[in-house]
């Protein structure tokens, strides 16, 4: 079977081998081959999107990911950074984790860190572009001054056009807290972890 995506000619599509392990998803190169195009790490990969490709012997062949799985990259490949690396049967591909993303929703943010006045800070999960906002002509979701609850809706992050709601939350933030400064700009890139909002406890 040939498969053409963004102009690149592929012989086959394989979905790489999948293994649960502690709650998270660890996908596995499914052949031998060297692996370019790997998902990084903050990534959002959900079923039937590309997550990577096998070269082998100059012959390319299409990763995409197995059906019931979605979730964010929390581990990539250790070569990553790499143009092509060679893998065996077996070796992982990217740890994702399930709960972070379900259903095209981001799950909550990472835990607090101090910013550089000693308070509080929300991580955005995801890597990408990132609005505060629901549309250009709508209100954000949050403005400095206001009190936001766990599990309240704070941002959107655009990953590969599909735009992921970012929700307040996680180990070592308070239920609810006050926002202090937004310190991104309305479609700033992102990377997954990065701080987001200034907090302060209510």
């Amino acid at each position: 079977m040939t498969t053409h995506d963004n102009g690149r000619r592929f012989e086959r599509e394989l979905a790489p081998l999948v293994k649960e392990e502690n709650g998270l998803v660890i996908l596995r190169a499914p052949r031998p081959g060297l692996l370019r195009d790997a998902p990084t790490k903050g990534r959002a990969l959900r079923e039937g999107e590309r997550c990577g490709e096998l070269e082998v012997l100059g012959t390319l062949t299409k990763l995409v990911v197995p059906a019931g799985v979605a979730g964010l990259v929390v581990e990539e490949n250790v070569h990553s950074k790499l143009a092509r690396k060679p893998v065996a049967y077996g070796d992982v591909i990217a740890v994702i984790d399930p709960k972070a993303v379900a259903g095209g929703v981001a799950a909550t943010g990472g835990a607090s860190a101090s910013t550089a006045t000693g308070g509080l800070v929300w991580k955005t999960p995801l890597g990408g572009r990132y609005y505060g906002r629901p549309s250009p002509s709508a209100e954000p979701f949050v403005k400095v001054g206001d009190v936001i609850k766990t599990g309240q809706t704070v941002a959107l992050v655009e990953v590969m056009k599909t735009f992921n709601r970012a929700s307040y939350g996680g180990a070592g933030l308070p239920s609810e807290a006050r926002v202090t400064r937004i310190l991104v700009n309305e479609g700033d890139d992102v990377n997954g972890g990065d701080a987001i909002l200034a907090l302060e406890v209510v």
